[in-house]
């Protein structure tokens, strides 16, 4: 099998499984900071497993490397707990929707940390961004059976959008650990994540059901561990632009799931809001250009 094709199918597999992780968690039944905490515990043991595998276990850990991969662990940590929270407030549809103004969270790192410039085509983007958000929130929560009301929506929307600050933050320290295996980086981020919260979750009243047991494994297995397997490998064989491409099967299929098995309908002004910033994230990752640059003229001595 061509690499690109299989990368596609690995980076779509690894999309779809991440676009349902708002329904085992909702499903769990059980308090976000537990969620979380059994998701880092169970993904801790399973990433354990690859790396040993990989024997990246080996002569790869200095101090620098697991202070860095500590810091991007508990933005990393944080990112799901605000966003798990949010599900519950504002809907996977919304909350998914606001999350994906990542990108512009990264821009704005850019800009004010490492003097990136900020192009015109980068500020209509963050616009639209923006207008769609402003959308979702005007229309108010009454997207569905079972919505958050009032504040709590407007809660929920924070809550996503802290948890897209969170995640760029763990993405800019990633960044600072170029060369280092990511499955190595991402077990060391879910090991801080149980040292993190273990002193919170309720670990004297655990589960009693096999059914929220099921859920919690799935989300630790199968959402972290199996998934990092699906997205680095497919990252190793695809350009960008396809990464890109295939990263918004994510929110679309979350959007789905929240319709489908929770019943949450958007209303028409949610969804233009949605689709807005869903396409001004995708413009942004994708170097998308909205005008077309201008010629450049040439000087008189340069023509023969």
């Amino acid at each position: 099998m061509d690499s690109t094709v299989r990368g596609t199918i690995e980076m779509t597999a690894a999309m779809t499984i991440l676009g349902t992780i708002g329904w085992f968690v909702v499903m769990s039944g059980q308090p976000i900071m537990d969620v979380v905490f059994w998701r880092c515990a169970f993904g801790a043991v399973t990433l354990l497993v690859i790396c040993a595998a990989l024997g990246l276990l080996r002569g790869r850990l200095t101090l620098h490397i697991l202070a860095l991969a500590a810091l991007g662990g508990a933005a990393i940590v944080i990112n799901w707990l605000l966003l798990f929270s949010a599900f519950s407030r504002a809907s996977i549809s919304i909350a998914t929707a606001v999350y994906n103004t990542q990108p512009f969270m990264l821009v704005g790192f850019g800009a004010l940390f490492f003097s990136e410039k900020l192009t015109l085509t980068k500020l209509t983007w963050l616009g639209i961004a923006f207008a769609g958000m402003l959308m979702i929130v005007q229309t108010g929560p009454d997207a569905g059976p079972g919505s958050a009301t009032g504040a709590d929506y407007v809660i929920g929307i924070a809550m996503a959008l802290g948890a897209a600050f969170f995640w760029a933050v763990a993405a800019i320290v990633t960044k600072k650990l170029k060369g280092t295996p990511p499955h190595l980086i991402a077990l060391i981020q879910v090991c801080v994540g149980v040292v993190m919260l273990a002193p919170f979750a309720n670990l004297a009243q655990l589960p009693a059901d096999a059914w929220s047991w099921a859920m919690l494994v799935t989300l630790g297995v199968v959402h972290t561990g199996l998934t990092y397997i699906l997205m680095y490998g497919a990252i190793q064989k695809l350009p960008t632009y396809l990464q890109g491409s295939l990263s918004f099967i994510y929110p679309v299929v979350a959007i789905l799931v929240d319709v489908v098995a929770f019943g949450h309908r958007l209303h028409p002004a949610q969804l233009v809001g949605a689709a807005a910033i869903l396409i001004a994230a995708a413009g942004m990752n994708l170097g998308w250009t909205l005008w077309k640059a201008r010629p450049s003229v040439e000087s008189p001595q340069a023509v023969k």
